[in-house]
């Protein structure tokens, strides 16, 4: 489910009372039951805090949680996109960027002294409604953080310099490109100018128009800073090891002296209604036709966006939804569906959106689409849906009470309650009225709301026509006219920033402070035990929620595959919830939503891993349903056709994005097709392979792999060992293998390396998605730390090296890396840059002269040393707040070798790193004449680029 809350507390008759009064009739439901309701776990979930107001008008709310030595620091400023004017489409989010790049008493970039201190979870968003900026930093960095934070607010404009716009101009503009340039990448632009009349302020786009980008001025920048980002229109969260008493005076002393600024007017543009239906053809470089419905519908502040939100969820949220049942479990017309409210402070989003199997009629599917809304619309949801929604939202919210800040964390929760309503403790209104919420309610709102004209858009496999480009760029035909572009913002982006350069203006009486000793990290004691079969668990007791989380890790993975049956094991995961000898795909969705239960499935080229978030109180039937869907699966013939035709599918969009192409035209060229990693990291396989998968074969892999002999067991929460071990004894540790296991080898020999470009045509891209790579002479069960933390300089982070060159210093890109593929056995290092179409060979030349300079003449700095030791010691804390980051740092230990104990001495041993050893390690793993080049781009503008650089290069065609 799609949600903008992550807490919940509601009268405990709120959920409780609707499935007494109106299930009468229902047959006990299949799968394991609770031992506890949404109801019973309400009193657990609370976000105390105090707040106090400074006289400039500053709002600060404080949450203390002294579970880890880290405070969340969020500042929220009530401005959006919805506030530009007509002309300056784009602002918000480009001052969002200019904010990362310095001010005048801490020039230079932000990340830079982020980082030192250890930050984690640091980042900028823009959206409709708001700007943010947040990081997790140890206690002892929170007066630098605030420092940093009151300086860009109070002493940014004299740090803001032409050369610094136009440098971020170009960021933004590669930002859009690459969301463009994504398959379904320009449907948003032509809906939301169907959805909204002229001058409606969410019309227009969060990331701005080509158009408006270009004409920015330094003094219209300026000017929108004035007015906007003063204390008195911002919202400021601390949340963590601190409390009111010990924030005030540090906030005071930071903030206090900004002067209030204009106050920013908030106003209600109201609903809008289309007159009549729309349908709207689009065609894209899509592999499936899409179907879309929209209606704008109230904003968050609304109560009846409550009942419409579990409307949304019941139709095609939640994994047992109504469209899952109907379309593509039951007719099997489609591959995937959603339903969803997105909700703003003024507006929401109801939308659905349907993926049609490639081997339906999409005009048929549309109709009978439009049946099922019309029939839903009418007879609306049961009450037990209505129940399994809260009780999902209840897990989800107890789920996000782990984490202070992020995204997701607390943080975020008070900050939004307190910037869109006025009341940080909203989320206790809206989860009230979540669980107030019944099948009556739910069918009145959508009659109030879902009746008015739909958009209806569908989106088909075809050519996109004219793009509309930067007048920066010479692109000739490639110009197009559209003026609306599309919002943009996907969780877990890598924050917006940019460096920059200058003096220190001094325009400050507070100095800048000191960051204090922080102590190394004490992970969690890990106890380990072993199941009567020989499994090994590994343990870690976390008490801040009653959650419990348990990982099932196989020795398997993508590696695991037979060369003639590439994408068994995807497609192997994607069935062992479709059905159990037992349980069908709906009851096992049904039994999940009523636990409270999150089941998790994933792979990755070594490993393959079964995962359940459980409730605490219900952590007996969550693991009795992990264990019959991991070791019962039915692998019935009509789910897998269904599955396999939906695989299939996903083939087909692999081969329409650009990430994608480059993926499947990489990894055979480095370690060869016969290697088990020479194939695309996804493991869905290709056509010919997936289509001649048995049922035999998925039994056959399934008996191999997925056994005892294989499976470590990792399991964080709030619970003890004992406990832990009475739970999965009499579920898996009766569990013997039949026959002989799986076998796989590393060794099979590599290619040897043949430099050269190879050039995947995409006709249209207004980027070029550069893929390169080496196979390196080292394993992952190598010690890799000393070459982990010189990558940091030379890929690995924001500021690293290719990074700035191609973002900061160029601006021809949105975001390079440069990363270690920690594999079990061989390890690979690439390269990531999406480009500039007209700037792909340029980019190239570029990054080769870093990396030559780094690997030769111009290795580790002093200054990139410190950075990446110490701030590499400090963020340890942050890494591992969560029992998600416990988890994977347990699974990390068990794929690469390493002992329970070895993050306790990890601090040290970066402690021994010296520029010496981090250079000696690069220049020994890495050669910068030994790249495989991949270009994923329009050959016709492309290809000319590439001739120059004194490489073979192979024209393909995207396929």
């Amino acid at each position: 489910m799609r949600r903008l809350i992550s807490a919940l507390l509601m009268p405990l008759a709120l959920i409780a009372a609707p499935a007494i009064a109106l299930d009468h009739h229902q047959t006990a439901p299949a799968g394991p039951q609770p031992n506890v309701t949404a109801a019973d776990l309400v009193d657990d979930i609370t976000i105390p805090f105090e707040e106090f107001t400074l006289d400039n008008g500053l709002r600060v709310i404080v949450h203390e949680d002294r579970k880890a030595p880290v405070v969340a620091v969020s500042i929220w400023y009530h401005v959006g996109s919805r506030n530009e004017p007509v002309g300056q489409t784009g602002f918000a989010h480009l001052f969002e960027h200019l904010m990362f790049n310095g001010s005048e008493n801490a020039p230079g970039d932000f990340f830079e002294p982020l980082r030192e201190i250890g930050a984690t979870d640091y980042n900028g968003t823009t959206w409709f409604d708001r700007t943010n900026y947040f990081q997790t930093v140890p206690v002892q960095g929170l007066e630098l953080a605030l420092y940093l934070e009151s300086d860009r607010m109070g002493h940014l404009l004299g740090a803001v310099t032409q050369e610094k716009l136009d440098n971020q101009r170009g960021v933004v503009q590669n930002e859009k490109r690459q969301g463009d340039n994504q398959p379904y990448g320009l449907v948003d632009y032509v809906q939301m100018d169907a959805l909204f009349p002229e001058g409606h302020p969410y019309r227009h786009s969060t990331i701005g128009s080509m158009a408006d980008l270009d004409a920015a001025s330094l003094e219209d920048v300026q000017a929108w800073f004035r007015r906007h980002y003063g204390p008195n229109n911002a919202v400021l969260v601390l949340a963590g090891d601190i409390d009111a008493a010990t924030a005030r005076p540090l906030v005071e002393r930071y903030f206090g002296d900004i002067p209030r600024g204009p106050e920013t007017e908030q106003v209600d543009p109201g609903v809008p209604t289309l007159a009549e239906r729309q349908d709207i053809l689009m065609h894209d470089a899509v592999a499936t036709t899409r179907l879309t419905r929209t209606w704008v519908v109230p904003g968050l502040n609304d109560p009846v966006t409550a009942d419409l939100d579990v409307a949304a969820s019941v139709f095609g949220g939640l994994a047992s939804s109504r469209l899952d049942n109907i379309l593509v479990r039951g007719e099997q017309t489609a591959v995937s569906v959603s339903a969803s409210v997105q909700q703003f402070e003024y507006m929401s989003l109801f939308e659905i959106q349907v993926n049609v199997a490639p081997t339906a009629d999409a005009d048929a599917v549309s109709a009978r689409l439009d049946e099922l809304i019309a029939d839903y619309i009418t007879t609306g949801p049961t009450a037990d849906e209505v129940n399994r929604v809260a009780m999902s939202e209840v897990s989800g919210r107890i789920a996000g009470l782990e984490q202070v800040g992020g995204f997701g964390g607390k943080a975020t929760v008070l900050a939004t309650g307190a910037l869109y309503s006025n009341d940080p403790a909203f989320y206790r209104t809206q989860l009230e009225r979540i669980g107030a919420a019944t099948p009556e309610s739910a069918v009145a709102a959508m009659q109030r709301w879902l009746t008015r004209p739909v958009l209806a858009m569908r989106i088909e496999p075809g050519e996109r026509g004219a793009y509309e480009e930067s007048s920066s760029v010479s692109a000739g035909e490639r110009t197009g006219t559209r003026r609306h572009p599309a919002y943009y913002l996907q969780p877990g982006e890598e924050a917006a920033v940019s460096a920059a350069s200058g003096d220190d203006l001094g325009t400050r009486s507070v100095p800048r402070p000191p960051v204090g000793t922080i102590d190394d990290l004490d992970f969690p004691e890990v106890e380990r035990a072993t199941l009567s079969n020989g499994v090994t668990i590994r343990f870690v007791r976390r008490s801040a929620v009653p959650t419990i989380l348990t990982m099932l890790s196989f020795d398997a993975g993508n590696s695991a595959d037979r060369a003639d049956r590439l994408g068994t094991q995807t497609l192997m995961l994607g069935l062992m919830d479709e059905g159990t000898t037992s349980l069908n795909s709906t009851e096992i969705a049904e039994a999940e939503e009523r636990l409270g239960a999150a089941l998790g499935s994933g792979a990755s080229v070594d490993r393959t891993t079964f995962s359940i978030f459980a409730l605490a109180p219900n952590y007996g039937p969550s693991l009795d349903l992990l264990a019959d869907v991991v070791r019962n699966p039915a692998f019935a013939p009509d789910e897998i056709e269904r599955l396999r035709a939906s695989r299939l599918a996903a083939i087909a969009a692999e081969r329409t994005s650009p990430p994608g192409l480059a993926s499947l035209n990489l990894w055979p060229r480095l370690f060869g097709e016969a290697h088990p990693y020479g194939r695309p990291t996804s493991g869905l396989g290709t056509p010919d392979t997936v289509t001649a998968i048995t049922r035999d074969d998925l039994v056959d892999f399934h008996r191999r792999w997925i056994r005892p002999e294989k499976l470590s067991i990792m399991v964080v929460g709030d619970s003890t060992l004992d406990e832990v071990v009475a739970m999965l004894e009499p579920r898996f540790g009766d569990w013997t293998g039949e026959g002989e296991p799986g076998a796989k080898s590393l060794d099979v020999a590599i290619p040897e390396v043949e430099p050269r470009i190879i050039l995947v045509n995409r006709p249209d891209s207004p980027q070029s998605v550069i893929y390169a790579g080496q196979v390196l002479d080292i394993d992952g069960t190598d010690e890799l730390l000393p070459l982990l933390t010189v990558n940091e300089a030379l890929g690995g982070s924001f500021l690293s090296r290719i990074n700035m060159e191609l973002r900061e210093v160029r601006g021809w890109s949105y975001g390079v890396r440069g990363s270690l593929n920690r594999f079990r056995g061989p390890v690979s290092y690439t390269i990531y840059a999406p480009v500039q179409a007209d700037r792909t060979g340029d980019s190239i030349v570029a990054l080769r002269e870093q990396i030559e300079a780094f690997l030769t003449t111009d290795g580790i700095r002093p200054e990139e040393v410190t950075r990446a030791v110490t701030g590499s010691i400090r963020s340890l804390p942050g890494r591992f707040e969560t029992s998600g980051g416990v988890a994977g740092g347990l699974a990390n230990n068990e794929l690469y070798d390493r002992p329970d104990d070895y993050y306790d001495g990890i601090a040290q041993m970066y402690r021994a790193l010296d520029a010496n050893q981090l250079d000696a390690a690069a220049r020994s793993a890495i050669d910068p004449d030994a790249f495989i080049w991949v270009i994923v781009g329009d050959a016709e503008l492309v290809r000319p680029q590439l001739d120059a650089l004194g490489l073979d290069v192979e024209t393909v065609e995207a396929q």
